[in-house]
């Protein structure tokens, strides 16, 4: 099958690539023409594992091409999606203005039926505002079409194998015409068994909000059971194998931490606050979710913050900061806990030595513009004079780290856990003074 896929970001890159594995003849298009520059060269404009080799296999075998042309996308498609950023506007809502004008570019070019598939992340209803939009744009003309939702649920470092083995593939269509070419065109992704869910189209777009929302609660419930744990001495690590082997709750985004982030979580809680609220509702567990994540952002820079206190203050200390991504295998920084605890430490007059696999460039384009701070070439350089170290992101290459060299070079011996990756007691026989998120003091208590 002839496919568009309109973006070329995490999810139309990923998606657009992804269909092409399966046989299909994929045109992925962008505005950006440096970007589409970069994707004929050779260039993946995003890190995410496994994607550039399958970007160049399916280049050279002929089924993936780029172009910034919408008259050469739609021509030759039958399917075109739509996977264009909604970004937040300043009250939370969610911005479709780039979904509404790719719809009017693809609706400038039909020429026959096609099936407008909405990819992006959307408030409810926003598929009829797209057909809406086309039919405007057509004036008049009589061309069928058919707009569709079909969200995505990739996680950022596991997009390609999200796609290729999905755990459902959500369909949201008014008629059978259009869902059943959808279904024809995700069978090569369910040989194994049907994943394939169809329902309406509303329900398709809330499917998606109520699922990250979902997950960003389960993160700030986590979140909040671990200040309490803190408070009554119980571990928050050994809570979540107790709670987590309930085959009702499971263990999945059960983790403790410095809070979540990235490009999903943060803007889809606001967007469907906003969305719930304009129709009358009273979202409670939203802005509670939100109000923790905030809180949560904050809590490792203030446990550094009281440590130092009693060892004159962090001005003019520096604080190694491994990691820099909202998470692993990514460069995705936004929204990323590193950065507001990065930007609380130099507010207290410190500097860092920061490091991060892959997410450095896009980090600098952030906080660049700051003092104090130097971007290291390995966790090793970052910990050098170092009076603490600071975990925010947990690569695998920080797992099983030889600590002495680390020691060596170290001014202090403080170590702040972020994602809970070490174990305290193991820390502490290494001479650290370990400080993580949720865990008793008995077990982590500081050299005073």
């Amino acid at each position: 099958m002839d496919i568009l896929v309109v973006g070329t970001g995490y999810v139309g890159l990923v998606t657009g690539t992804c269909f092409a594995t399966m046989g299909h003849h994929v045109t992925c298009l962008d505005i950006n023409k440096e970007k589409i520059a970069k994707l004929l060269k050779g260039e993946i404009p995003i890190y995410e594992p496994g994607l550039e080799e399958l970007v160049k296999r399916n280049v050279q075998q002929g089924r993936l091409h780029f172009t910034t042309d919408y008259a050469i996308g739609v021509k030759s498609a039958l399917v075109c999606f739509i996977a264009v950023p909604t970004p937040s506007r300043e009250d939370g809502s969610c911005d479709t203005s780039y979904v509404e004008a790719a719809a009017r570019q693809i609706a400038a070019h039909l020429d026959g039926y096609r099936v407008i598939v909405n990819k992006s992340t959307v408030p409810v209803g926003t598929a009829y505002r797209v057909a809406e939009v086309i039919r405007e744009e057509l004036a008049g003309r009589e061309i069928p079409f058919d707009v569709v939702s079909n969200p995505e649920f990739l996680k950022e470092g596991s997009a390609v194998q999200d796609c290729l083995k999905p755990d459902r593939i959500i369909i949201g269509a008014d008629n059978a015409r259009a869902a059943d070419i959808l279904k024809e065109l995700y069978s090569a992704f369910t040989l194994s068994h049907d994943r394939i869910l169809t329902m309406d189209i509303l329900s398709a777009e809330m499917t998606k909000y109520a699922a990250n929302a979902m997950l960003a609660l389960r993160i700030s419930f986590m979140n909040e059971i671990a200040s309490i744990c803190k408070l009554v001495g119980a571990n928050v690590n050994e809570v979540r194998k107790g709670i987590g082997s309930d085959q009702r709750i499971g263990y999945s985004f059960l983790y403790a931490g410095a809070g979540y982030g990235g490009s999903c979580f943060p803007k889809d809680v606001q967007a469907l606050r906003e969305m719930a609220k304009k129709a009358g509702a009273d979202p409670l567990l939203l802005e509670a979710t939100e109000e923790v994540n905030r809180r949560q952002k904050k809590v490792l820079a203030a446990n550094m913050i009281q440590y130092f206190s009693k060892r004159g203050g962090l001005k003019g200390k520096t604080v190694a900061v491994w990691g820099l991504a909202f998470k692993p295998d990514t460069d995705d920084v936004r929204e990323a806990p590193a950065l507001s605890f990065i930007e609380d430490l130099i507010a207290q007059g410190a500097s860092v030595r920061v490091f991060d696999p892959v997410a450095i460039p896009n980090a600098q384009k952030i906080l660049g513009h700051m003092p104090n701070i130097l971007w290291c070439k390995d966790e090793f350089e970052a910990a050098s004079g170092a009076d603490a170290i600071a975990l925010l992101t947990e690569w695998k290459q920080f797992r099983f780290i030889d600590f002495q060299p680390i020691q060596e070079q170290m001014k202090g011996i403080a170590f702040f856990d972020g994602r809970n990756q070490y174990k305290p007691l193991e820390m502490k026989k290494r001479g650290f003074d370990y400080i993580s998120i949720g865990i008793p003091d008995q077990l982590q208590k500081v050299s005073s």
